[in-house]
């Protein structure tokens, strides 16, 4: 485990111990109720339930579900299943699991007081060191949207306030040693608050790492798999790196990884390389 993940693990307030048929895993304090637990252990049924929102059932599965509290309460929450197989299961007695990873990520976002759901729970299955099932639970962020929606949507003044105050929130991120490494339009959600200002939600935690220092180079590369608009990312950059600008060798750097990113999507499209390796049980 990374150092710097443990020492704030141990010194984080509010999780709890959860096992329960073969899982082992953490939970918030505040969740930690007896009907919510029961209904955990009925975790792998989950994806029967008719009333279940399907948001995605490929190597992942991803939906949301409404549990019921003790205290009468009912609550969206959403569950994501991480399968391990193939090079990723053989490497998972050495590693921690997706969802263990998940639940660190959203942690450290969130200890630093950036956006991100709050993690409810999460718990693995291991069998002789290696993963079988794990889940990771948050809660629902109502009333957000993908980013890609609004860089469609948005254009003139209403696109540059975007920009700013994305560039600025990636900014923070950065500077606190936060690097998602699969910082794309998917995994960032977007709402306005009571003052009409822009709020940000990181998802996908388990692609969390944590730096000590982040340099130029590597912040601009880790921007490159947003869908910003091309006539906007200069604008984008120098929003970013503001005091600081880019100058012209780290705009060039930020093109050329991003031409070369484009050109990886669209020959793995092609090839279908995602769906080979499926077959081939190696992801």
């Amino acid at each position: 485990m990374n150092d710097r993940f443990k020492n704030e693990l141990e010194n984080a307030e509010g999780e709890r111990p959860l096992a329960f048929g073969g899982y082992e895993g953490m939970i918030q304090a505040s969740y930690d109720d007896p009907l919510f637990r029961q209904a955990l252990g009925r975790a792998e049924e989950l994806w029967t339930d008719p009333s279940a929102e399907i948001l995605a059932d490929k190597r992942n599965r991803l939906g949301v579900f409404r549990f019921a509290f003790s205290s009468g309460q009912v609550k969206d929450i959403v569950v994501k299943e991480y399968s391990s197989r193939g090079v990723t299961k053989l490497k998972s007695p050495l590693l921690p699991s997706k969802a263990a990873r998940a639940w660190r990520g959203a942690l450290a976002l969130r200890q630093r007081e950036l956006g991100t759901a709050l993690p409810v729970a999460y718990f693995e299955k291991r069998k002789s060191g290696f993963v079988g099932r794990s889940f990771f639970l948050s809660e629902r962020i109502e009333g957000a949207e993908e980013i890609r929606t609004l860089f469609r949507r948005y254009s003139g003044p209403d696109l540059d306030s975007l920009l700013l105050s994305l560039a600025r929130q990636l900014s923070a991120c950065h500077d606190a040693g936060i690097l998602h490494r699969d910082l794309s339009d998917g995994n960032i959600l977007v709402k306005k608050d009571e003052q009409n200002n822009f709020v940000f939600y990181l998802l996908d935690t388990n692609r969390v790492r944590l730096r000590r220092k982040i340099s130029r180079l590597t912040r601009a590369k880790n921007l490159i798999r947003l869908g910003v608009p091309a006539s906007s990312q200069k604008l984008f950059l120098q929003h970013y790196f503001g005091a600081t600008p880019p100058g012209q060798f780290l705009w060039f750097w930020y093109k050329i990884n991003k031409a070369v990113y484009a050109g990886y999507v669209s020959l793995k499209r092609a090839l279908r390389l995602r769906q080979l390796a499926r077959k081939l049980g190696v992801q």
